[in-house]
């Protein structure tokens, strides 16, 4: 889609309100087949509830709220690849294409720089949990300032 990177700057906003709001900064879009946007969130891991990510928030209002036909015509945006559990929500509810800011391989990179503890679930890559979901990213042009959110965070606790 030629607005790509416009909705991945959003979420980068988003993630930015997150950590903001003292959570890991990571925000996400829902958009529809014909570029509105359908529905947003961001992190919400700091009580403790660590399913609390915005993509998967996004897959379950899209079973509640869109048609099959619907979800696959839909894209995400996130401002980070997703992880095992959102990916294979995503699949699980039939959700189209993903497309991202950062890849989970680049954020494993910046953690382990930053000295922040693994996560304790395996960091793979989209097409590893969802074989047959369309992904694209990262995107070069927002990678740094996903970079300096990761490095906010971290340098805070």
């Amino acid at each position: 889609m030629a607005n790509d990177l416009s909705y991945l700057e959003r979420c980068v906003e988003l993630a930015e309100e997150a950590l903001d709001a003292g959570d890991e900064p990571f925000g996400s879009l829902l958009v529809a087949a014909d570029g509105s946007v359908l529905a947003e969130d961001r992190n919400r891991v700091a009580d403790g509830d660590h399913t609390q990510h915005p993509e998967f928030a996004l897959a379950r209002w899209a079973a509640q709220h869109l048609a099959p036909a619907e979800r696959a015509a839909a894209t995400v945006y996130t401002s980070g690849e997703h992880c095992a559990m959102c990916s294979a929500a995503h699949a699980w509810v039939g959700l189209g294409r993903i497309v991202y800011a950062a890849s989970t391989e680049q954020l494993v990179g910046w953690l382990t720089e930053l000295g922040a503890p693994p996560a304790p679930v395996a960091p793979l890559a989209i097409n590893e949990v969802a074989p047959n979901v369309p992904v694209a990213g990262p995107f070069p042009e927002l990678t740094e300032r996903v970079r300096a959110l990761h490095s906010r965070f971290h340098a805070g606790r």
